[in-house]
């Protein structure tokens, strides 16, 4: 393996280490990793996929085995935050890829994993990748330092719907920040856009909070993403077309954001 001409100083070949790396697969497809990556991949003793916090939609579980020509193993979120031993058990005498869509340690779930695998005096890594949370800046135009704390809309159960995300959204917009609003994920059902502003204006109007303007994002990171803005009523009758969706709530616009979302985002 050459960088800049030069041979380099990592020595991937198998068992030349013993430890765990959190690789970050980026935004939509098997191509979004980065060289590094997928190099740690390629010669890791085990791999393991986790597709609960987020999944590229670009591309098929099969198609990524077939692209780093290694056997994968899926975690659910159970295996991740429960029950771990498995794959910490094997980072303690081989090399182990811990993979995630998106950039690693945005999740808390995969920080705590990194804290107990070090408790066990294992050795870990992070090669970072995109991630939608500052993907979201370039599609929407907003000002990366202006958004506040990011909450997520669960799909309701019954007899059980949350209102936290409206209280975070709320005290953002006291606050000017915009909020990150992240959609849920269970099985291969994959929240919409139209349906989380549903659920968020069911909540304001539970606490009388009045959100004046939306931003709704799908399959950031392929070649055509859509990125829409506007009220309520007029997010709610977009097509965003398939997975992954993500919605913002932004706070008082800058001119630039403004002007941004005018050209872009049909504002």
């Amino acid at each position: 393996m050459l960088w800049n001409g030069q041979e380099s100083q990592v020595d991937f070949r198998k068992g030349s280490a013993t430890m765990l790396t959190f690789i970050g697969l980026g935004l939509y497809d098997k191509t979004d990793i980065s060289e590094k990556g997928l190099c740690y991949i390629r010669n890791a003793d085990h791999i393991f996929l986790e597709n609960y916090t987020s999944r590229l939609m670009g591309t098929s579980f099969e198609e990524l085995q077939k692209y780093y020509g290694k056997t994968v193993s899926l975690l659910g979120r159970k295996d991740v935050e429960q029950h771990p031993d498995e794959l910490l058990n094997r980072a303690e005498s081989e090399n182990v890829a811990f993979l995630c869509a998106g950039d690693p340690m945005v999740s808390t779930t995969h920080i705590d994993l990194r804290m107990r695998a070090a408790a066990r005096g294992i050795k870990t890594a992070i090669i970072h990748a995109a991630s939608i949370s500052s993907a979201v800046c370039g599609l929407s135009g907003l000002q990366n330092y202006r958004f506040g704390k990011s909450c997520s809309i669960p799909f309701p159960e019954k007899n059980w719907f949350p209102t936290t995300p409206v209280d975070v959204v709320a005290q953002n917009l006291s606050l000017r920040l915009h909020t990150l609003v992240y959609l849920d994920i269970q099985d291969e059902k994959y929240m919409t856009v139209p349906e989380a502003v549903v659920l968020l204006e069911r909540m304001a109007a539970e606490k009388k909070i009045h959100i004046p303007l939306y931003i709704g994002i799908a399959r950031a990171g392929s070649d055509e993403p859509i990125v829409r803005a506007g009220s309520a009523e007029t997010l709610k009758s977009v097509n965003f077309g398939l997975p992954l969706h993500i919605l913002i709530v932004p706070a008082d616009l800058h001119d630039m954001e403004r002007s941004y979302l005018e050209m872009f985002a049909g504002l």
